[in-house]
């Protein structure tokens, strides 16, 4: 371990952030007022890109197959320019434990097939045909051909995983990739459901999308076999920090700009998707905008969809969602404020806020 992990618990802990494990000469503060300086975005960039460019040369080396429209379909996907995020934060969380775990970067490229597996075969149940301002992969390979490379990716993802020949986080993803089928199935069940709450709507988020983050961040204290309290710490940083983005994804699909978005706005409602900001709409709407957004839902017609997307952002509803996507950038940040600052800290601490004022 690059650095020393051992101790233990102070006597009588209560759980607060007095009973944070002393662990001598890490990454653990002790009780005292955070740091307030901050990192940018572009300082971010700087920070990992070097792990950054291991984590491709991965990807591109795990990407061979015989059989050519395999890598020809995933590398198309996997190059249309995402964020990368469930890397990053494999990466950040790494740096901010002080590890230099050499299996980082394979971690890394698995929770990238696993997500981009995700979005193959979200784009054909979704029926899409746009993302990130590209045409989707199904809508130029076809439904067969990216239903099958998805399974390609997710198998490729455990071959990957095996090799790491640790059970802890075979476990991990194991569960997290069985965590978010459950929450497509789910959502699949909330289509045109205009009785959806806002916990079955996180429901869906935690499991579908915040899953994998979690995963990534408790995937880097599991490499470095670090103490069970840093791993929930990270954990919970990860989930939070996954649902604020889709929440954020969420709003944005009302009030974001399409060209920056890579997508048209109301694609949700056209899909049939009641998000958190069309539930609390649907609570703030006078009774004619609230029939108008009920039959919307359930009949699919959306022939009035410029005033649908009017309702939904003339409210308090985007508001009201802005408030729990803040909440949960709290949560992230609450859950390694014990955590001693270091640059991969702070821009993990940048991350959190940043997900709030992101407009694609």
């Amino acid at each position: 371990m690059a650095r020393a992990l051992q101790g233990t618990a102070l006597a009588g802990d209560t759980g607060d952030h007095l009973g944070v494990p002393i662990i001598r000469g890490s990454f653990i503060k002790t009780p005292s007022i955070l740091n307030a300086t901050t990192i940018s975005p572009v300082d971010l960039q700087t920070l990992i890109a070097a792990d950054m460019r291991r984590v491709d040369q991965v990807i591109e080396s795990r990407l061979t197959s015989e059989v050519p429209l395999v890598g020809q379909v995933a590398r198309y996907i996997i190059h249309s320019g995402g964020k990368r995020l469930r890397p990053v934060l494999l990466l950040l969380a790494s740096g901010a434990i002080g590890s230099q775990h050499p299996d980082r970067f394979a971690m890394a490229a698995v929770v990238e097939f696993i997500h981009t597996a995700t979005l193959l075969h979200d784009d054909v149940v979704d029926e899409s045909t746009l993302r990130r301002g590209k045409q989707t992969a199904n809508e130029i390979f076809g439904n067969a051909a990216s239903v099958l490379v998805g399974d390609f990716l997710y198998s490729r993802a455990f071959q990957m995983m095996v090799d790491a020949n640790n059970m802890a986080i075979m476990r991990t993803l194991a569960d997290a990739t069985n965590v978010i089928a459950e929450g497509e199935v789910l959502q699949l069940m909330h289509m045109r459901n205009a009785e959806i709450t806002e916990a079955d709507y996180l429901r869906v988020i935690r499991s579908k999308t915040a899953k994998l983050f979690e995963a990534s961040c408790r995937l880097a204290a599991q490499l470095e076999g670090a103490p069970a309290l840093i791993e929930t710490q990270l954990a919970t940083y990860g989930q939070a920090i996954g649902t604020a983005f889709q929440i954020i994804d969420d709003i944005l699909d009302y009030e974001g700009d399409a060209e920056e978005l890579g997508k048209n706005l109301g694609d949700d409602l056209r899909e049939g998707k009641t998000t958190l900001p069309v539930i609390c709409a649907l609570q703030a709407a006078n009774s004619a905008d609230r029939e108008r957004l009920i039959y919307a839902i359930t009949s699919g017609d959306l022939a009035s969809l410029p005033e649908l997307i009017t309702i939904i952002k003339s409210g308090d509803g985007l508001a009201k969602s802005r408030a729990v996507a803040a909440a949960e950038a709290q949560r992230a940040l609450d859950a390694i404020q014990d955590f001693e600052d270091s640059p991969h800290t702070l821009a993990m601490r940048e991350l959190a806020h940043s997900l709030l004022t992101r407009r694609a």
